[in-house]
């Protein structure tokens, strides 16, 4: 068990290493073999561990080697097993192997085929050690590996300065939560000596009173990281600009690794969160908040993976809201079907933009249902599991978050009714989707059907996205599991019933013409203006380019030739003309040279005397 623990992080890390040193010189099918194969062996590895973790499901750990030891501070490099790490595992490496495959047609064309492969392992390698963490500092770094993997992904095809834009600002806005986050592991290190998960934990429990001052900050910073990370209000915006991407890493980004990393990072220490209700409450208003302007940023979108990116940011809302009102394994199960239904989205997505001449605008398409089957069952499929329709994936989570967001004390109707107001528009921009692109008029031929490395992973997704929200996620150990049932009755009635409205309403706008014709209201001044500030992200990247960018760069323009070096090469003048009245002096003239001597000679004898008497 020690042994297939080290390989499941060990083997991306390996293949990543081998493809960065010497991936150029490898034939293309050496390069797939490694950059696909490493992932698949890691799911096998998983899978023998979650077979004898079935057996014997008890917590396991393996300490590789010390890190570091400074007095009583000691941090290893060590893997922690348990119900929690081995969802992540599970959907780490089982969504990444399909992601890989689907990649190895996808970018079959690509010059830097090695180089993509690198980033994608090591990028896996990064997430796999973040869930995988004994301790916080090892958390840490695998928390900063994938912001760097998402860096060079994002900008991967460098050569157009808007995509090293878009990586930079994804850099930048991650940082700035993960400098939060730093300050909130310096406070626990300060108090309890430690960065060991279960040790602070456990310190914290003891040592602390709830609500009280210090677990309130130390997890308002830790939360701050989360927000940077898994694109929540108000470090949102780097999220959509990341679609500058290939569209493989826009799946495998979105569903499976980094976005999730915040919603892994708050329910491992819910022991310490549980101390702090009030940050509970403000993840919980900031994950409503983010899944209602999200979605309808995502309805006024035209570009197929700017609305995905946009709904990425409302479903993660979705679980952050369910980790604030302590539905645990709620959010935990909507972050495992989302990843089948998002992936599933964004890869099918992908053949859609690749068989059309790589055409991301939704009203250049039209008319694909016939002509491109495969991605069309895969989006019918994907979409009605992201509408949370009855019999999805989508609806056994999401349905489950609102029931408990429901009954989960005197705020809970209020937070119920802005996520019932998401899910509707959800529903509605999901389908809107379907029907404009893959019914109507055709707009734009395809040239080409998806090949069968693109369609296997569309199959399994698909059929995952259905039946998903029947796996059964064991997280008593791990997790505070609700006591009582979700509510039924007319609640349950009415949440189920919101998507299937949402769905019908976007028939009626987008998919019947004629009433398309009828829909003044969205031509008008005011539809106009609303659709273009939500089109814009509700207007915060211009908000943020105005306060932030421009004074910064305005700053930097004043800068410019460097006036506060004015003092220190005044410093450098003064000794230049000293030097050179002194090398002035330096003549040659040997009566001159007696002259001055016999001066300073008859001076310091002057002084002398004079300090004598």
């Amino acid at each position: 068990m020690q042994l297939l623990l080290t390989l499941v992080p060990g083997l991306p890390l390996l293949s990543a290493t081998l493809l960065l040193l010497v991936g150029r010189h490898l034939p293309k099918a050496m390069v797939t073999a490694c950059g696909v194969g490493s992932i698949g062996l890691a799911g096998i590895a998983v899978a023998l561990l979650l077979n004898q973790w079935l057996i014997s499901p008890e917590p396991f750990s393996v300490t590789l080697w010390q890190w570091l030891s400074v007095g009583s501070f000691r941090v290893d490099i060590a893997l922690h097993l348990d119900q929690l790490s081995i969802i992540w595992l599970c959907t780490i490496t089982g969504i990444g192997f399909l992601i890989h495959l689907y990649s190895s047609e996808y970018m079959a064309e690509d010059s830097d085929y090695s180089r993509y492969f690198a980033y994608l392992n090591l990028f896996v390698a990064s997430m796999l050690v973040l869930v995988l963490a004994d301790n916080l500092l090892l958390l840490f770094l695998g928390w900063e590996g994938v912001g760097l993997c998402s860096y060079l992904l994002i900008g991967f095809w460098y050569q157009d300065a808007a995509n090293g834009a878009a990586a930079r600002k994804a850099f930048l806005w991650t940082r700035a939560g993960d400098a939060a986050m730093a300050v909130g592991l310096f406070l626990l290190v300060a108090e309890f000596s430690s960065l060991d998960i279960h040790e602070v934990v456990a310190g914290a429990q003891l040592a602390w009173v709830e609500g009280s001052f210090l677990p309130n900050v130390a997890c308002a910073l830790i939360f701050a990281g989360a927000v940077g990370k898994s694109a929540q209000l108000p470090l949102q915006t780097w999220l959509p600009d990341a679609m500058a991407g290939p569209t493989p890493v826009s799946a495998l980004i979105h569903a499976a690794t980094m976005v999730t990393a915040g919603i892994y990072l708050l329910a491992r220490l819910n022991g310490l969160y549980i101390l702090a209700p009030a940050v509970l409450s403000v993840v919980a208003m900031i994950g409503m908040i983010t899944a209602v302007v999200a979605a309808f940023a995502a309805l006024a979108q035209h570009d197929i993976k700017r609305i995905l990116a946009y709904s990425t940011i409302s479903q993660l809302g979705y679980m952050f809201l369910a980790l604030g009102v302590q539905a645990w394994d709620a959010g935990i199960l909507h972050m495992m079907t989302h990843a089948f239904f998002k992936a599933l989205l964004f890869l099918a997505a992908g053949a859609v933009i690749e068989c059309l001449h790589h055409e991301q605008d939704i009203r250049r398409m039209g008319g694909l249902r016939s002509r491109l089957p495969v991605p069309f069952w895969s989006f019918l499929i994907g979409s009605a599991a992201l509408a949370a329709l009855p019999f999805t994936a989508g609806f056994a989570s999401k349905d489950l978050i609102l029931l408990r967001v429901w009954s989960s004390g005197p705020e809970g109707a209020l937070l119920w009714s802005g996520a019932a107001v998401g899910a509707f528009i959800t529903a509605l921009y999901s389908f809107k989707l379907i029907f404009v692109v893959f019914f109507g008029d055709i707009n734009t031929e395809p040239t080409r059907q998806p090949g069968w490395r693109m369609a296997i992973p569309l199959g399994v997704l698909a059929f995952f996205s259905i039946v998903g929200g029947f796996i059964s996620l064991p997280l008593d150990s791990v997790v505070p599991l609700a006591n009582e049932e979700p509510p039924h009755g007319l609640i349950a009635m009415v949440t189920a019933g919101i998507p299937i409205v949402g769905v019908l309403v976007a028939y009626l706008l987008f998919g019947r013409q004629w009433i398309r014709d009828l829909a003044g209201p969205m031509h008008s001044t005011v539809g106009t203006w609303l659709a273009a500030f939500w089109h814009g992200g509700w207007g915060m990247d211009t908000l943020y380019r105005r306060t932030l960018v421009q004074p910064y760069t305005a700053l930097a323009r004043g800068l410019r030739n460097e006036p506060i070096d004015v003092l220190v090469n005044l410093i450098a003048w003064i000794t230049t003309q000293f030097h050179l009245g002194l090398a002035a002096t330096q003549n040659g003239q040997l009566r001159r040279y007696i002259a001055i001597m016999v001066v300073g000679l008859i001076l310091m004898l002057s002084l002398v005397d004079g300090g004598a008497s």
